[in-house]
């Protein structure tokens, strides 16, 4: 095995702020690693969680200030594409920032957000495309910081990131992406629906490696993890919000009793 470190690979991919240099350098990162190329360097101090790299566009906002669309307009599609695109960029950062950011785990945890980084990279390569085809750009648009602000106050533990990024981040897209798949199936815009239906089955993944990750932090440390995922929620004051995409979150490592816990929140 090199002993080039997969966390100062990580770093330079995580620090790229070109779109295509990110794309790329995520993408031989997870080539390399399951070339065995990589070492560990769980000594290594990482550096202050700061900003990642990203491109000048899209402008970042309040998540207020983004505009709403109705999907029936051209528009609104674009809207709406420009939105799940920048979810996916930043899904890539998230990624590997839990590469970087989180020492001393087994080699599995690494391989798992590797291989996250790569596809995430590959679902915002699709919606690119797409907003290509119809006449837009990924930076025409603005968009929010939630999802990296998420990335900001889970960095001291990788137990409370995995809560709460795939947790409770990629949960929800399991929930109302299939809702957006019917309606644009509707309006008969089935090049957009195929992006979305790789990027749902996908997520499934990310979500049960998140889980997996949740519950093996959850054992080192003698904790319930249902429980004590129902005390972060608490604690870092997130809300989950049903109805939920049940078979999707038992494939992603919920049960059914955990998903009952969390609707009995709501009533």
């Amino acid at each position: 095995m090199s002993s080039e470190s997969v966390h100062a690979r990580a770093w330079q991919a995580l620090s790229a702020c070109a779109v295509d240099d990110k794309l790329a350098l995520s993408a031989r990162l997870h080539r390399d690693w399951l070339d065995g190329r990589l070492s560990l360097n769980a000594d290594a101090v990482p550096h202050a969680i700061g900003e990642p790299g990203r491109p000048l566009q899209p402008e970042l906002v309040h998540p207020h200030q983004v505009p709403r669309r109705s999907l029936g307009s051209p528009a609104g599609r674009v809207a709406l594409l420009h939105a799940v695109a920048h979810i996916e960029f930043n899904a890539i950062n998230l990624a590997l920032d839990a590469v970087y950011r989180f020492r001393g785990l087994p080699p599995a945890f690494y391989g798992d957000w590797l291989q996250v980084a790569a596809e995430e990279a590959e679902h915002f390569a699709l919606l690119q495309a797409r907003l290509h085809e119809v006449g837009s750009d990924y930076g025409a648009l603005p968009a929010h910081d939630g999802l990296w602000d998420a990335a900001r106050r889970t960095a001291h533990d990788p137990l409370v990131r995995m809560a709460l990024v795939p947790r409770v981040l990629e949960a929800r897209g399991l929930d109302v992406t299939p809702g957006i798949i019917a309606r644009l199936r509707q309006l008969g815009d089935q090049a957009t629906v195929a992006c979305l239906e790789v990027i749902l089955r996908e997520e499934v993944g990310h979500v049960a490696i998140g889980s997996r990750w949740f519950a093996y932090l959850c054992a080192e440390r003698g904790l319930e993890p249902e429980a004590t995922f129902l005390q972060l929620l608490a604690e870092y004051d997130t809300a989950v919000h049903p109805p939920f995409n049940t078979e999707a979150r038992l494939q992603g490592g919920f049960s059914r009793e955990e998903l009952a816990r969390l609707v009995a929140l709501h009533d």
